[in-house]
């Protein structure tokens, strides 16, 4: 009885989040932070953190293996499947529709007031939800100075994979050299390890896609751009699309809430109608859920393993550091005017001094303000 009402409330929330979860992944795990640590106490801070250090070594789109993660956490396998559904179908449901009119009307419908107070109001929404993780991530001065060099180095548009494990790795080394043990540098293989109608349905194209997006899925690190420069490479090169196609499905997934893959139901239904979303959807979801099911139960153990756990605090504290590089990139692009640091000040102010404040109303209010500015 309470594993069923555990899954209830796991499909309840991450509808919810699916639904509210505008902004990119850095927003989406703040969101689960605030939900999940803060008001329904599923986790400890230190563990949720050790889960988004554990997400971030792994190809993937990072909120929606944290949902998973949560959902395994709260209810086993069924709570995975729970939570990585609810949280994937608002975005691929409001995607499929707008995919519907792209294809039926030839363009995008017009929604810039709306969208114009929401970024200024995420990044509000980050920021309060990461300053507890970073408390807890920057423990001594080394992981301080750990964490700024990443900073920099994501500001400089270094790759995120080669921060995250060059940060762990000499965290490592600076541990062997300061105990003065050689380690057994052998236990780190496991961490690497981890890089790692029915006719119409199952036509040769539909195979096509469903095996293209699920090689994109299995390999991917990194954001929509990233994932843009990839199905260039896989679609555009091949003539299956155009670029300006592709340019329109990404900005699909930006703009919508939920998970920016969602953008392949869009591809996928360009390509062909509703069963080809289908199966892209599929293709590119299905390796979230296989690393996830494989990776949560290391991720205790790697906390009690002294090796893995300094490994798993420098990459927690890198993980932060990236999360404020993508504040800070997103400040930089949508803090232009006197609007938008209105509703920056506003929803930050909000958010701090009203920490359970569900942040669903700031989002609400910062495209309620940028829609009402905008008409100035």
């Amino acid at each position: 009885m309470k594993n069923t009402e555990d899954l209830k409330e796991i499909a309840k929330l991450f509808l919810k989040l699916g639904i509210i979860g505008f902004g990119g992944p850095a927003a989406h795990i703040s969101m689960m932070q605030n939900e999940v640590v803060t008001k329904r106490k599923w986790m400890s801070q230190q563990h949720f953190l050790d889960l988004i250090g554990a997400t971030n070594l792994i190809p993937g789109p990072n909120s929606t293996e944290m949902a998973i993660h949560i959902g395994i956490e709260k209810a086993g396998w069924k709570g995975l499947i729970t939570a990585g559904v609810c949280f994937i179908f608002p975005a691929v449901f409001i995607t499929g529709i707008f995919a519907w009119l792209y294809k039926k009307y030839g363009t995008l419908p017009e929604i810039q007031p709306l969208v114009y107070g929401i970024k200024p109001a995420i990044i509000a929404v980050i920021l309060s939800a990461i300053f507890p993780l970073a408390e807890k991530s920057f423990k001594s001065a080394s992981l301080i100075i750990l964490g700024l060099l990443v900073l920099v180095g994501s500001l400089l548009g270094y790759n995120e994979i080669f921060l995250l494990f060059g940060a762990g790795f000499l965290y490592l080394l600076l541990f062997f050299i300061r105990s003065g043990k050689s380690g057994d540098l052998r236990n780190l293989i496991p961490i690497i390890s981890l890089q790692g109608a029915e006719n119409n349905f199952m036509s040769a194209l539909n195979l096509k896609l469903f095996l293209i997006f699920l090689k994109v899925g299995s390999i991917l690190y990194g954001s929509g751009y990233v994932l843009f420069a990839f199905l260039d490479a896989e679609l555009v090169s091949n003539g299956m699309m155009n670029r300006k196609q592709l340019i329109d499905a990404i900005a699909v997934g930006q703009f919508t809430p939920g998970p920016v893959f969602s953008s392949v139901t869009f591809i996928g239904y360009q390509i062909n109608g509703w069963a080809g979303a289908a199966v892209s959807t599929l293709g590119i979801f299905l390796p979230s859920f296989l690393f996830v099911a494989l990776l949560n139960p290391l991720v205790k153990k790697m906390r009690n393993s002294k090796i893995f756990s300094v490994f798993l605090d420098a990459v927690n504290a890198a993980s932060v550091a990236i999360i404020v590089s993508v504040c800070i990139s997103m400040g930089i692009e949508t803090v232009t005017d006197w609007r938008t640091i209105l509703i920056a000040v506003v929803c930050l102010f909000i958010s701090f001094r009203y920490r359970k404040i569900n942040t669903a109303l700031v989002i609400v209010l910062g495209s309620g303000m940028g829609y009402l500015l905008a008409l100035l």
